[in-house]
């Protein structure tokens, strides 16, 4: 994959998360705060950005979006635990929901 195509593929991941995160923050705003990870203040700021502000942003040649665990346990939870499905998703909201944002965003 050539550069020019990395960043064609970036910005269209870019532009898909935009318009899903601020999908999420008009439904329903404290879920997707949850569910994105992010403040109430950078939810406030997605929800008002323009459809120009939005391409703009999505056109960055960097992921606006990122894994947001760092701990091998979560990503085992998520991938490998396979006795109860909805088990595993329940311990792994709990355990994330445990950690600051600052620690699951970075």
């Amino acid at each position: 994959m050539n550069t020019d195509q990395l960043h064609l593929e970036i910005k269209d991941a870019n532009l898909s998360y935009m318009l899903l995160a601020r999908q999420m923050i008009q439904d329903d705003k404290e879920a997707a705060i949850f569910r994105l990870g992010i403040s109430q203040e950078m939810a406030e700021l997605i929800a008002g950005l323009s459809s120009a502000q939005l391409l703009k942003m999505a056109a960055s040649n960097m992921l606006l979006c990122r894994f947001r665990f760092d701990e091998k346990l979560l990503l085992n939870m998520i991938t490998d635990y396979n006795k109860d499905r909805m088990m595993s998703q329940a311990h792994t909201t709990i355990l994330m929901t445990g950690q600051p944002l600052e620690v699951l965003a970075a």
